[in-house]
């Protein structure tokens, strides 16, 4: 996700929209639209390798974003966030209206984000269906080497139920597979 490598953040989320044939001045507009999505239009002048690995992140997703697609294909887009990152991410990701198609061993962010879960264990598809009816079902879940996600767990300290995840706001489908190899 991360194909960072023009001389500055703008230049990078802009090669997308340039090489689509776009006008300079809408360029300019799909840009500063998608690092404004991305929380990180402040980062615009500065070179991509002078940034964090959270940072780069969010700008790798702006350079798809300023290409308007209908499809976000993303892998693994949690793995190396630290908590106030991850957290930011996964409420982007919500607020996305496009389709997504996640490939992730977070169950915690599939919960929050996905409506639909396929698990794939083995190279098979185990299960396809609703995320929160997957991840509840232990016996698939240990079938394919999985773990309910923490928030779906008893507390360690009371032994109380957690409460329930609410469901995904449904606007465009989104995916999230497991792959368990």
């Amino acid at each position: 996700m991360i194909q960072l490598f023009m001389p500055t953040v703008f230049d990078d989320v802009a090669f997308g929209p340039l090489n689509l044939g776009l006008p300079a001045e809408e360029v300019e507009t799909v840009v500063m639209q998608a690092l404004e999505t991305m929380g990180v239009p402040h980062l615009k002048d500065r070179p991509p390798y002078k940034l964090s690995g959270g940072e780069k992140r969010s700008v790798a997703i702006a350079s798809v974003l300023s290409m308007s697609p209908n499809i976000l294909v993303m892998d693994e887009p949690t793995s190396g966030l630290d908590p106030r990152a991850r957290r930011r991410l996964i409420e982007q990701l919500k607020s996305f209206e496009h389709t997504k198609i996640i490939a992730s061993h977070d169950l915690d962010m599939a919960v929050d984000v996905c409506e639909r879960t396929i698990v794939i264990h083995q190279g098979g598809v185990t299960a396809d269906g609703p995320t929160l009816e997957l991840l509840q079902d232990q016996v698939l879940l240990e079938k394919s080497g999985l773990e309910k996600p923490l928030q779906m767990q008893r507390c360690p300290l009371c032994g109380q139920n957690k409460p329930q995840p609410d469901k995904p706001e449904k606007t465009k489908k989104t995916y999230q597979i497991s792959n368990k190899f």
